[in-house]
């Protein structure tokens, strides 16, 4: 009895001992950010693939150290989930973790770690934080749909991998869809694994103002802590800085504080060097940009500038405002949407709940496919894209469009149609609609034009290819240009034939005859006329077809119910085609 006793003493202090011995290797020091990190992500699982249907999400260890993970975390910012038993990961190993009720699917793959209120993870994206038990924030990703840089993927059954370890903090370039013919690699080396080193600089996107004191720089990726909380790298014309501090859990963003208030509808000039990423790369040349205070937008603040209602195969619609006012515009006071056959308001669409700046004269181009955008037409300026998980409803013949601020007022509405295209425009679908003048009134379909076929039928993010302007006109009519050339190139496609009088209630008749005294084309009958406006000849007679080159002459005649009438004949010339 005494042996078997003996024995058994033995067997559990043999038990404590390696026990012991286990946790002897989990040092005493607190995991250092990036030691252990998110590693791969499963956010919409699919029966028809070779992993179990639900969400998980594995861990790495990617230092040198065995941590004991009991206490750690996981979070989507909504819901935490506490890992409540002693596991010791260790260094160049796995975890997966999954919620409770999928732990035995999940056994057959390696070490398994099953927790309560698993984080819901969004397909369209999500922000995942990683905690220690001492609640050390250790590795923090924002993923979005767009990581899967595959449009089949992004769909469900595939799994976001890291493809470097050792560059955790790159973002969205350090990320791709498994290429596993299971969908996914959990407990095991990823499938996309290799080199991807971080070589570029960080670049320093825009910045917003948080309150009178504080502005917040937005880069496109992690930048160094000890960098960027030096004040001396930021210089803002005119205001001392007091403190410059790395905001987390991603640390792109920094927040200035000033040891002034900044001044209403003034526009900064803000001046960062110096600032490095985690990967030691380091802004070269000063970056700037613009700060300055909002206003909420009124209306004719924020107009609707070009459209496209009618998207090539594979492409969105999409609607790019401009900032015709001397006011700092934020996005997020931004809502878009169209009306219904009722004319009622369809859903809003918030512009951004982030906050991007339009400075007066700024272009902003809201669409829900940013990446087709980029490879269908010219964007000069991708940061001026902002892209929205669904557009509102356009159609492709006629619709409406509509902006108002959060305070519900209308800013700007468009009611277009299909017909305001270029005549000789035979197939609308890619063509985008621009407005000429950015004063002139909205509704007037005399101030649409298709965009040029020389700069792809788009100009997303820049001056339109159409854009004319009538603010030199001083009276009476005045016709531009006289030598046009109606093809669609861009270049002199129409001639606007612009009118401004002392006051309202003038009608005019506008036509067109040619060398001989043929009528051509009757541009307006009986048209009734604002004290400034214009209309359009696009060159074309009066069955829509093209005329030969050569001298033609504009008539116009116009008259009031008071018995005023003036009579204005001008030649112009109509010049070869493309």
């Amino acid at each position: 009895m005494w042996k078997f006793y003996y024995i058994g003493i033995m067997k559990n202090t043999l038990f404590c001992l390696l026990t012991l011995c286990c946790f002897s290797h989990v040092p005493a020091q607190p995991p250092a950010r990036y030691d252990v990190l998110i590693h791969e992500i499963m956010a919409n699982p699919s029966s028809a693939s070779g992993l179990p249907d639900f969400k998980y999400i594995e861990l790495f260890n990617a230092s040198r150290n065995a941590y004991n993970l009991n206490g750690w975390q996981i979070s989507n910012g909504k819901s935490t989930a506490f890992i409540k038993t002693d596991f010791v990961l260790q260094p160049d190993s796995f975890v997966v973790i999954v919620p409770n009720n999928s732990a035995t699917a999940f056994s057959i793959f390696g070490a398994v770690l099953a927790v309560t209120n698993f984080p819901a993870l969004s397909v369209n994206g999500e922000m995942l934080l990683l905690r220690s038990g001492d609640d050390r924030l250790i590795h923090a990703v924002a993923y979005n749909k767009s990581w899967y840089a595959n449009e089949v993927k992004s769909d469900g059954g595939w799994s976001l991998e890291m493809i470097d370890t050792k560059n955790p903090c790159s973002g969205g370039s350090n990320w791709k869809a498994s290429t596993d013919a299971r969908g996914g690699t959990p407990g095991i080396r990823n499938s996309i694994a290799g080199n991807n080193t971080d070589e570029t600089a960080p670049q320093l996107l825009r910045a917003y103002v948080a309150d009178s004191i504080h502005i917040v720089l937005m880069f496109d990726e992690t930048v160094d802590s000890l960098q960027a909380s030096a004040k001396k790298n930021y210089v803002c014309e005119g205001m001392d800085i007091d403190m410059a501090e790395p905001q987390p859990p991603l640390f792109n963003t920094v927040r200035l504080k000033l040891k002034l208030p900044l001044l209403k509808e003034k526009i900064y000039n803000l001046h960062v060097k110096n600032v490095m990423d985690c990967s030691g790369n380091m802004i070269g040349n000063t970056a700037v940009v613009k700060a300055g205070r909002d206003e909420m937008p009124e209306a004719g603040n924020i107009v609707i500038n070009e459209i496209l209602f009618n998207p090539a195969d594979n492409g969105s619609d999409y609607v790019e405002l401009y900032n015709r006012s001397n006011h700092i515009i934020n996005a997020k006071t931004l809502y878009i949407t169209g009306r219904n056959t009722s004319g009622n308001l369809s859903t809003l669409k918030q512009l951004s709940a982030d906050d991007i700046l339009i400075f007066p004269g700024d272009f902003i181009v809201v669409t829900d496919n940013s990446s087709e955008l980029k490879r269908q037409y010219l964007v000069k300026n991708p940061n001026a894209i902002i892209e929205i998980t669904t557009m509102p409803s356009y159609p492709n013949v006629s619709g409406t469009v509509v902006v108002l601020n959060t305070l519900g007022e209308v800013i700007d509405e468009l009611g277009y149609d299909e017909k305001w295209h270029f005549d000789l425009v035979t197939n609308y679908k890619g063509v985008a609609l621009e407005r000429i003048d950015y004063n002139a009134p909205a509704q007037d379909k005399n101030n649409w034009h298709s965009a040029a076929a020389s700069a792809g039928y788009g100009t997303p993010t820049y001056q339109n290819s159409q854009f004319k302007t009538n603010e030199q006109l001083q009276g009476g009519i005045n016709i531009s240009p006289r030598v046009f050339s109606p093809d669609n190139d861009g270049h002199d496609d129409f001639l606007t034939i612009a009118y401004q009088f002392p006051e309202p209630g003038y009608v005019c008749n506008i036509t067109v005859f040619d060398a001989r005294g043929r009528t051509i084309r009757y541009v307006v009958r009986n048209g009734i006329c604002g004290t400034k406006g214009n209309f359009r000849w696009d060159g074309l007679d009066e069955k829509k077809q093209q005329i030969s080159m050569g001298i033609y002459v504009i008539l116009t005649e116009v008259y009031n119910l008071k018995g005023k009438t003036k009579r204005f004949k001008q030649a112009v010339t109509l010049a070869k085609r493309r």
